[in-house]
């Protein structure tokens, strides 16, 4: 199981356009530093609580792991960000329990002890990687942890999007979008379009179609990593959204591929976190008799 080379240095990106957050940062900055971890800022974080910080690679290269202090979607952007710099990233919950970022405020003491102690385990979740090209051959890379959403651009319209994988074609989805989740992003989107909940540490793509317009019912598919999945649409301008943050119009000629990464997201945990027990309590599942 992999572990800390040491843990001597945290680097912290804080929820975004939350000002009111710089109490609970400085609260958190003095229990780790009891601790004897030194605390390193993103730029932006600090900017924004009126501090001084570091530019995000620099302190990437500085940090031994990665703190986020929001909830899931700061994790989302934080991992995706620091995903070259290959450093572990813990998510602090400043609201309540996520799925990512699990440890809430007051468990923050007691992690850090289990964390000095050797008590943790850093899981290797499936990365997507994709890119966008362009009829006229310019490329937009990019890697999402949740998801890639192909959607309409407006409400009013539905979309058609022809879905081939390893270079054969095999179904055109008409209707509101089609997510492609990693396992780790079933429980987002994917679940409330009526897709399946996969164990995080599975390597698999699921395709959900959002409200399919089909006389034919459209059930997800469930692909293997090592397959590649392209998608693209005759003739409507889409949007692709990664992990719900960022944005690209899609256009006739336009294709969409998606690969699983070479490596993937390190995620740390407390050694006795238990998936099985965050779906019960998130998704209120029944009552143990």
């Amino acid at each position: 199981m992999e572990k800390l080379a040491q843990i001597k240095t945290a680097g912290f990106i804080l929820k975004p356009n939350a000002p009111e957050i710089k109490p609970l940062y400085e609260k958190i900055k003095a229990q780790f530093e009891a601790k004897g971890i030194a605390v390193l800022v993103g730029q932006n974080s600090a900017e924004m609580i009126g501090l001084e910080g570091l530019p995000f690679e620099k302190m990437c290269e500085k940090s031994d792991f990665l703190v986020s202090l929001g909830g899931d979607g700061t994790l989302l952007s934080l991992v995706r960000r620091s995903y070259g710099f290959d450093k572990p990233v813990v998510g602090i919950n400043a609201g309540t329990l996520g799925f990512l970022a699990d440890i809430t405020i007051d468990d923050v003491d007691n992690f850090l002890d289990q964390l000095l102690e050797g008590e943790y385990r850093i899981d290797n979740r499936m990365m997507m990687e994709g890119c966008i090209t362009t009829k006229k051959g310019s490329k937009q890379p990019f890697f999402a942890l949740n998801d890639v959403v192909l959607t309409r651009p407006v409400i009013s319209k539905m979309v058609k999007i022809n879905a081939s994988i390893d270079g054969e074609w095999f179904n055109t989805y008409r209707g509101d979008g089609l997510i492609i989740s990693t396992p780790t992003g079933s429980t987002a989107y994917n679940l409330a379009a009526g897709g399946p909940v996969m164990y995080p540490l599975t390597q698999a793509f699921i395709m959900t179609a959002v409200s399919a317009h089909s006389l034919t019912n459209q059930r997800p598919l469930v692909v293997p990593a090592d397959f590649t999945i392209e998608l693209g649409s005759p003739s409507e301008k889409v949007i692709a959204v990664i992990d719900g943050q960022d944005h690209y119009e899609m256009h006739e000629g336009d294709v969409l591929r998606i690969q699983g990464a070479k490596t993937g997201a390190k995620l740390l945990h407390r050694k006795e976190r238990n998936y099985f027990s965050v779906l019960r309590d998130k998704l209120s599942w029944g009552d143990k008799h």
